[in-house]
């Protein structure tokens, strides 16, 4: 039964998130699927967005206020700047 538990324990804290497209995701989902960005952070990433138009690389996304590069390395693989193909 420990064991059992301790599996349900490790299970629930390993969850998979999918990437995210920095160019089209809200700042709730930004902030639910990248670690280390809260909402505030989420929000300034689309008010620059919305100001400067679509990141197309990891260097657009760090001039955003609060997103370093240990960030953008945490992020790295989760990070989308456009949908893939289908």
């Amino acid at each position: 039964m420990k064991r059992i538990l301790i599996l349900l324990a490790l299970l629930s804290f390993n969850v998979v998130a999918s990437p995210v497209n920095i160019n089209t995701a809200d700042a709730k989902t930004i902030s639910k699927s990248l670690n280390g960005i809260g909402m505030k952070k989420a929000q300034a990433i689309v008010a620059y967005r919305d100001q400067k138009g679509n990141f197309k690389s990891y260097q657009d996304l760090v001039k955003v206020k609060g997103i370093g590069d240990k960030t953008i390395a945490k992020n790295k693989s989760e990070i989308l700047f456009a949908d893939p193909k289908k």
